[in-house]
């Protein structure tokens, strides 16, 4: 039934692209939860307001998440052949799409991570400054922890971006489902190619949509 609906597909191939666009994700979301959380948080301590208050810090900082927020994903990727060339000694495959994956999805978590901080109830915040609280505390044990289910949500919401997003990394030769769909499938007009590489990119993307709604409800404690 399945070499009918799919002749031209090869299980050995189609695996080795699944992986490699499970191992650009994972590796992706981890880098942009770490750089896109570190971001948010200046954004948030140095605005109006935080607990760090600078103009200057804040514009720059600010400035920096739209500027690379606003550019194209696949200009993103050409922009960066020098630094990814640097980095990874490399421009192709799986590997060289990190960089531009992860500078990409950061400053877009970035966003959401200052909005899940201006979330959390300031009367907690200031309660905890008023008991002497170091500015690492609150930080750890109170915006952090409080905020938690809504940055587990924009990193669900990052992850499936990426998923896009490595797809894109795919037609300039990343690997993965979207440079097989495109190199094996549209190139050489084998449809049942894209078809299959398009189920399983939609099946990730529940699976990851899945493990981040069911860790956010754990997470929620109201």
């Amino acid at each position: 039934m399945f070499e009918q609906l799919f002749p031209n597909v090869n299980m050995e191939d189609i695996i080795t692209a699944t992986n490699e666009t499970m191992y650009m994700t994972l590796i992706s979301v981890a880098g942009t939860f770490i750089l896109g959380l570190l971001l948010g948080l200046l954004l948030y301590l140095s605005g109006p307001g935080g607990l760090w208050e600078n103009k200057p810090l804040n514009w720059f900082t600010a400035s920096l998440v739209n500027v690379f927020r606003a550019i194209p994903f696949i200009i993103l990727i050409l922009l960066l052949f020098p630094f990814t060339d640097f980095l990874m000694n490399t421009i192709r495959g799986p590997k060289a799409a990190l960089p531009a994956l992860i500078i990409g999805g950061a400053p877009f978590y970035a966003r959401l991570v200052e909005i899940a901080l201006k979330e959390v109830d300031k009367g907690v915040v200031e309660a905890a400054k008023s008991m002497g609280a170091k500015y690492s505390t609150i930080i750890f044990k109170v915006l952090l922890p409080e905020s938690m289910p809504a940055l587990i949500s924009g990193i669900t919401v990052t992850a499936i971006a990426l998923i896009g997003y490595t797809a894109v990394a795919g037609v300039i030769g990343a690997g993965g489902l979207g440079d097989f769909a495109y190199f094996y499938g549209f190139q050489r007009n084998d449809f049942d190619i894209v078809v299959i590489c398009t189920i399983l990119i939609v099946l990730i993307v529940f699976i990851f949509q899945f493990i981040g709604d069911f860790t956010s409800r754990k997470l929620d404690k109201r």
